[in-house]
Formats: structure tokens, sequence, C-alpha cells
């Protein structure tokens, strides 16, 4: 077990995380990967921040983009050049525990599932568990994400020799909700694992919390993206809207 792990790791004014999250896939206890850190027009100092890492760390490949293109676009840049057999996802202020990695390939070449992710725990800012971890079910299909995402960007974990690359549909919101959806059409399901195996910080005023702002992408997304009627699209809409409260409550 050594083949290489590719992570994508968009950045935009991340300084005061990024280093805590690239120090977290630095302690994995699986060391063959690289970190593909895309900037997506940062103004603050995170790109002298991972400059200054990286002159230490070379498993960071790190690109600079001039103009804020959205993380679709700075997703989609990283996995085009990605060179591991495994892809996966990092944001800038997430941290994986540390054999995340390991887990995930073990739990692939055990299930055979070329699609795995992980349960995690959810904190503040300040790292401290305020919130109830987030258990991911054992299994989700195709019209299990489109009445809620189960699958979080940073423990989406795929043998890509396997299931091929493919790309984040370019739309302003649910675009990691649209490349799960694109493998999840090819195969018929991605394996849960049950324990927690990362931590997704919930930032001040995060937009995932606040589901009114994003009912009409969702919408949008299911009729345009998806393409599904106008009944299909109000029914994974209500369930999408009560399984969101019910995630959040807590």
């Amino acid at each position: 077990m050594n083949e290489l792990v590719s992570i994508i790791t968009p950045t935009y004014n991340s300084a005061k995380f990024i280093a805590e999250t690239i120090q977290s896939v630095q302690n994995q206890t699986y060391s063959n990967w690289e970190m593909i850190i895309v900037d997506d027009g940062s103004s603050d100092e995170t790109i002298a921040v991972v400059k200054r890492i990286q002159e230490t760390e070379h498993r960071i490949h790190f690109i600079e983009q001039i103009q804020n293109v959205g993380p679709a676009i700075t997703r989609n840049k990283g996995i085009e050049i990605a060179k591991g057999k495994y892809l996966t996802f990092l944001d800038a202020d997430d941290i994986w525990f540390t054999d995340f990695i390991e887990n995930s390939i073990k739990t692939i070449q055990k299930t055979g599932i070329p699609f795995v992710f992980s349960s995690y725990r959810r904190s503040n800012e300040q790292l401290e568990f305020v919130y109830s971890d987030f258990l991911v079910p054992q299994k989700v299909t195709y019209t299990d994400i489109l009445k809620t995402n189960s699958i979080s960007c940073l423990t989406a974990f795929l043998d890509v020799e396997v299931v091929g690359k493919k790309f984040m549909p370019i739309i302003h919101k649910r675009q990691d909700m649209g490349l799960w959806l694109k493998y999840l059409k090819e195969i018929p399901f991605a394996y849960g694992i049950q324990a927690p195996k990362a931590i997704y910080r919930i930032r001040k005023n995060s937009l995932s919390r606040k589901k009114s702002h994003l009912i009409k992408y969702q919408w949008q997304f299911y009729r345009e993206v998806e393409k599904l009627s106008v009944l299909q699209s109000i029914y994974y809409m209500w369930h999408w809207m009560y399984r969101g409260f019910l995630k959040y409550r807590n």
C-alpha cells in the first residue's frame, strides 16, 4: 500500500487556518501524498504562509490564480493536474485525523468500493467541539444524495484508477454534490466510514448553516444541472430542507 494520493485544497483568504490544515496532512500515518493547493486570488497572507511551508515540504504543489474564479474552477484545476491513484479533497480550514488517508485506502481495499467517505467532528473556529458529530450513513446512492448531501468535501476519497477523473460542474454553489452525483450515476453507492476521521470547522456566518440562502441554488441545481422535472425537484427539495434542519439543529 504505497500508491500516490492527490489532495486538492482550494484557498481563499485562509491565512488564519491553512497552516493547521497542512499540518494535519503532514501528520498522516500514510506519507505518499501530494497536496495541490490552488489559491483563488487571496488578498490576505495566505500565499505567503503556503510558500513559507512549501520551502521545506516538497509534497506541496502551489498554484496561484490572480483572479477569483470560484471553488469549482479552482478545484477542477487541482483535479486536472493530480497524478495520484487516489483523489481526495480538504478545504483550507478543515483538519484530518492522523489515520484518515490510511483508513480510507484500507476501506477501499477491504470493501472493493472505489468511493468512500467518513463521519467527522464539527467545531467552531477555535476547534471547540460545540456541535454534535456528523455521523454518515453506511452507504449512499444517487437518490440519497439528491435528498441530502451526506458526503463532505473533507472526507470524500476516490480511487480514480477505477472510476476515472471527473470534474465539478461550473456552478456557484453545490459543486461538490454535482461531482458526487456524476460518480453515483455509474457506481451503485459510496461507502460511509462510521468513525469520525476529520474536523469540519464551522466558520462564523457560514453559508452552509443558512439554508435559506441556498434554496435558490438547490432548486437551480435540480432543474438545470440534474434536469429533474418540477415534481421531482419539489420532492427532493422537501427532503433536502427537512434533513438540513436536522443536520444543523445541534
